[in-house]
């Protein structure tokens, strides 16, 4: 149980310490911020999903192209939610509203 938690507790300690840059750099800190907290939900995501395919997959190896093709779906859609995300991040940091 400590070992999945030390790692989302330093997570959230960079996000804490790194907040202070996020208020002093306007949009920008927060974008960065918005593209780190981005890279994490996606890194979960796809960890969540091979772990379900690889533990569906040894319960029942017969269905094994059938779990891999959903697999591969649900992997693509997850990272192009994670893609745009980060996209709109960075047009948050470079393009001038003014």
């Amino acid at each position: 149980m400590q070992r999945r938690i030390l790692p989302l507790v330093g997570a959230l300690l960079l996000v804490l310490c790194s907040s202070n840059f996020a208020f002093a750099a306007g949009a920008g800190g927060a974008a960065a911020i918005g593209m780190g907290l981005s890279v994490i939900g996606i890194g979960v995501g796809l960890g969540l999903i091979g772990n379900a395919a690889m533990s569906g997959i040894a319960r029942q190896p017969e269905q094994a192209g059938t779990i891999q093709t959903a697999m591969l779906i649900v992997g693509g859609l997850v990272e192009g939610a994670g893609i745009l995300s980060l996209i709109l991040c960075l047009v948050t940091i470079f393009v001038d509203t003014r």
